[in-house]
């Protein structure tokens, strides 16, 4: 019995320390070439087996979902057999004597070279699964047994470009959350039911910006993801299956981008620039335009809220009620603004644009915006010169037109744009374009408004006469 017993532990104690070779910290799962990127695995029972007495060293290598596959069905990989060219990807393992860890940690991997399967279908690279595959081998026992150990990574997706950074995190987004106990390397389901992807919006999205959707927001986003964001019924979404296509393929209703490149845009410009409002609950975001028109229609003048732009990716909009009192009849109307981006948040933060636009006055639905948003203005102090000589100037986000326009007590000598504020034959609802850096908004105009003024003009080359000017403050707008 003892050859049987022998062949029986030593089964079992392979099998105990192989699985205690794991990966502490994951590489990152949307890897870009030429990129650093780390890592950290341990072996658990290092310490107990005193490996650490000849530190083991570990190596890293990129293989593909074939590659995997083959290697879990035979236990091993053929020599040479990888994806990729990884810099900087052996290790020595060291031991803590103060944790009692056995550990390497590599801190400065790239990934220089990839080598991708031929593409099938609608397939894209981003569509494509790797994984870093961690190997080392070290003896016990004074060299009576030798375990040669390995790990796989999570999934990654390789990029070239931060362009293709959206659709990898779909990929990846999809795999992490759906992805079953004991699959082969990499399925995952075709189709999901909704209930599923809303745990994963609403873990993304608190993930990323410290608070998640509620079930208003999810609402509005299974109505976008299904595309029956235009639909007057209400729908029960509970029992629909989204599938991989209508989630990252296919673009949405009327746009050229998809269901997850828009979510994803949100996300990021919520986590970057919205943060804080965003957790406060000052900012709706995930509702339509119809919506927001028909909650603003019955508020008093100046009522605002800011919700997502449903045709511009990462763009925040404010829609606000306003009444004109200095005309008679119904004067009530809804305005959105062209929606900011991070790029405008970057030149002047919300709080700061909410603060600029004097005719918002309540946060929908009742709420002072100073009370909203006060404690998240930018202090103007004294404009000091600089060490080189240069003072620093102070921006103003100026809606040409509009109440609080001629009123800028900075700018007293700004000339003011002589056109009638809202004219009732704009839209319903029409939308303002405004900019940081506007004081002056060049307007469209009809010559044959004024043919008078252009009639009598010296006969002179037009290049020596201010058309800005003119079109400012004596033609007018269509």
């Amino acid at each position: 019995m003892l050859p049987t017993l022998n062949s029986h532990i030593t089964r079992l104690l392979s099998s105990l320390v192989t699985s205690t070779f794991i990966i502490e910290k994951q590489p990152p799962q949307v890897m870009k070439t030429n990129t650093r990127f780390t890592a950290t695995v341990r072996l658990l029972v290092g310490g107990k087996l005193n490996v650490n007495m000849t530190p083991p060293q570990v190596r890293v290598s990129i293989i593909s979902e074939a590659q995997a596959n083959a290697l879990l069905k035979n236990d091993q990989m053929n020599k040479g057999e990888q994806s990729g060219e990884i810099l900087n990807n052996t290790g020595t393992m060291e031991y803590h004597q103060g944790t009692r860890q056995l550990s390497v940690n590599f801190r400065n991997m790239q990934l220089r070279k990839i080598k991708r399967a031929e593409k099938k279908g609608t397939e894209s690279v981003m569509d494509e699964k790797f994984s870093l595959l961690f190997q080392s081998q070290f003896s016990v026992g004074g060299g009576e047994l030798v375990f040669q150990v390995w790990t796989l990574s999570l999934p990654v997706v390789v990029i070239v470009h931060g362009n293709q950074e959206p659709h990898a995190w779909a990929t990846v987004s999809w795999d992490n959350a759906f992805a079953e106990q004991g699959r082969i390397p990499f399925t995952v389901p075709e189709k999901v039911p909704w209930p599923q992807i809303a745990d994963m919006l609403d873990s993304k999205f608190k993930s990323a910006t410290g608070r998640g959707l509620t079930d208003d927001n999810l609402k509005f986003l299974a109505g976008k993801a299904f595309r029956l964001d235009r639909s007057p019924q209400v729908q029960d979404f509970n029992n629909m299956y989204l599938s991989w296509s209508q989630f990252c393929k296919e673009p949405l209703t009327e746009r050229n981008f998809t269901f997850w490149e828009w979510f994803f845009a949100v996300m990021k410009v919520t986590r970057e620039h919205l943060r804080q409002p965003w957790n406060d609950g000052s900012i709706m975001g995930f509702v339509g335009r119809r919506q927001a028109e028909e909650m603003l229609k019955n508020s008093k003048s100046g009522t605002f809220l800011l919700r997502f732009s449903d045709s511009e990716l990462g763009g925040v909009t404010i829609a606000w009620m306003y009444e004109d009192t200095t005309k008679a009849g119904d004067q009530r109307d809804v305005f959105m603004l062209q929606p900011f981006t991070s790029k405008a948040f970057a030149i002047r933060p919300l709080a700061d644009v909410i603060a600029d636009l004097k005719y918002l006055l309540f946060l929908y639905p009742n709420i002072p915006k100073e009370q909203a948003f006060g404690k998240y203005y930018t202090p103007i102090g004294e404009q000091q010169p600089s060490i080189n000589g240069y003072v620093k100037p102070h921006l103003i986000t100026h809606v040409p037109g509009w109440p609080g326009a001629r009123s800028m007590d900075s700018y007293p000598n700004t000339p003011q744009p002589m056109y009638p504020m809202h004219d009732g034959g704009m839209g319903d609802p029409p939308s303002v374009s405004s900019n940081p850096s506007d004081c002056v908004s060049t307007m469209p105009y009809n010559d044959t408004d004024y043919p008078d003024i252009l009639d009598n003009l010296p006969d002179t080359d037009f290049t020596d006469i201010n058309l800005d000017f003119l079109q400012t403050n004596f033609m007018k707008p269509q």
